[in-house]
């Protein structure tokens, strides 16, 4: 296999998300901690987001998102990835949105999720050739959770981050290129969810993960508490430095994220006491590397 030069001699890490806001909520301080340390770190965002609601109830009388949805995304994308000090690509796809009811409508017509995967998958073949990861992040099968573009950018990423290499396999889009350590992200691990609960009670803060526990407690008849993983963490990146970034990031998806909501009842300071970590699964290394790791270029540099 051919393999061309890369464009630097830094560490490049490639994350794929399915929507704008993805980026920020899952593994964001990674990613910013990665790039102050001088990585070249790239999201790349599969959906312009068109059809996500509005969450945020202070956005809700804005014409801008009114009027133009993914329009509205893409300013909040590019100030996230600002905060972030990241490089962001758009694969060019169109929001499937989170189909609601019972029984469930069909997606819509030329959505992200219903394109063929080789389809789908090009753009970002093409990306990995050019911007040449040495790791790609992604979601596990069922999509960190089951939205459809979330399973759909899982399999994009599976896809691309076997196929471009392969220099017999999408043909004009670029020099093969094979990156070294495929990664899956754990932003909702069980254990920290847990350590995040208690760690609020213990200091007289309602949890909103209450519920969450409850629910593994009443569904967990062999007594695991939390329920097992179906990829066990494998790699923890010490990244409580970085948690204000990614709060920032956060706020700057300002139609989708609650500047008072879920995700923002840990302070930065309680979570650098509990769980300073950011969790992943390895799930394909071409490198030797010991477990449990400290870094997703372990191996590598």
């Amino acid at each position: 296999m051919t393999v061309s030069t890369p464009p630097s001699t830094a560490l490049r890490l490639l994350a794929v998300h399915a929507h704008p806001d993805d980026e920020s909520s899952k593994g964001a301080a990674t990613m910013a901690m990665y790039a102050k340390q001088g990585v070249q770190v790239m999201v790349a965002t599969c959906t312009d987001g068109s059809r996500g609601d509005i969450q945020n109830p202070a956005v809700e009388n804005e014409p801008h998102p009114k009027r133009d949805m993914a329009g509205a995304r893409r300013l909040e994308m590019a100030a996230a990835a600002k905060i972030l000090g990241i490089e962001q690509r758009w694969l060019g796809f169109v929001d499937s949105g989170l189909p609601e009811g019972d029984p469930l409508p069909p997606l819509p017509a030329g959505c992200f999720a219903l394109a063929p995967l080789e389809r789908a998958s090009a753009p970002l073949v093409r990306l990995v050739r050019s911007f040449r990861p040495h790791v790609i992040l992604s979601y596990d099968e069922n999509g960190g959770y089951p939205h459809p573009d979330h399973i759909m950018a899982h399999r994009v990423a599976v896809e691309a981050f076997e196929a471009a290499g392969d220099p017999e396999r999408y043909k004009g889009t670029g020099a093969p290129w094979q990156p070294a350590k495929l990664y899956y992200d754990r932003a909702f691990s069980p254990d920290k969810i847990k350590a995040l609960h208690f760690a609020l009670e213990n200091a007289g803060i309602a949890s909103p993960y209450a519920e969450r526990l409850a629910q593994w407690l009443e569904n967990d008849v062999e007594g695991h508490t939390p329920p097992p993983g179906t990829h066990a963490t494998t790699t923890q990146i010490n990244c409580g430095d970085f948690l204000e970034s990614r709060d920032n990031a956060l706020r700057a998806h300002r139609t989708q994220v609650d500047p008072l909501g879920f995700f923002f009842a840990a302070t930065p300071q309680l979570q650098r006491s509990a769980w300073p970590w950011e969790d992943y699964s390895l799930i394909t290394s071409h490198v030797a590397t010991d477990l449990p790791e400290t870094d997703l270029f372990a191996g590598i540099r």
